[in-house]
């Protein structure tokens, strides 16, 4: 016989933030409903440098997109699960650009992979220590990296619990969704609004990605 709440119990990681947050609104409970139980899923065995370099190729690119360039690639470096910062360094700029890359992004991962032998882009050990700001704070400085792409990196690398990025086009089509309105809050605006949903805010970002998203499938059909 198991024992009550043990093997025969599976903990929901995000039952706490899905309480707080449809606690706080009729709207998110009926959002969650819909949606069901929370699918975001970190990658924490990824370094930094591993993970703004996926990030670099997803931005402003349809996910099938940005994964078919990544799959070339990666396909440069068959003898290992990712490429070091050197062998991107190493790596003829054309075969770069062969993969997808505009030449914009062909900067801005070299400039990672030089940021990270630099000591700029902290190893996973160091990233756990510093606080959001100061991770966003460092890692804009890097070319082409913006704030949006550092809070990805918390968000699915170092699973920080409470990020809300209001610059993501997503999320604030998610709240324009959720709450029927006209217009997408400007980021300051639902930076205030999604004080209510702290600290939870990454689950918060979530749902309103799946809400963008079901308005899309629908207005498609």
């Amino acid at each position: 016989m198991v024992a009550a709440g043990t093997a025969d119990t599976i903990v929901d990681p995000f039952g706490p933030a899905v309480a707080h947050l449809a606690a706080s609104d009729p709207d998110w409970t009926s959002l969650i409903a819909r949606v069901g139980r929370c699918g975001l899923q970190p990658k924490p065995e990824r370094e930094p440098y591993e993970a703004l370099v996926r990030a670099v190729a997803y931005q402003q690119l349809h996910a099938r997109a940005a994964e078919a360039i990544l799959k070339r690639f990666l396909e440069l470096y068959p003898d290992v699960s990712f490429p070091s910062p050197a062998s991107v360094l190493a790596t003829d700029e054309d075969m770069l650009r062969a993969c997808g890359f505009s030449a914009a992004k062909v900067m801005t991962i070299r400039g990672i992979a030089e940021g990270t032998l630099d000591g700029v882009v902290p190893a996973r050990s160091v990233a756990l220590a510093m606080t959001d700001e100061e991770l966003i704070s460092r890692l804009v400085s890097l070319r082409g990296i913006g704030r949006w792409t550092v809070e990805m990196l918390l968000i699915f690398t170092l699973e920080r619990p409470d990020v809300l990025p209001t610059d993501d086009f997503g999320v604030r089509e998610g709240w324009r969704v959720m709450k029927s309105l006209s217009k997408q809050p400007l980021p300051k605006e639902l930076s205030k609004i999604g004080l209510a949903w702290s600290p939870y805010r990454s689950t918060a970002t979530w749902y309103l990605w799946q809400a963008a998203e079901e308005f899309k499938r629908l207005k498609s059909k």
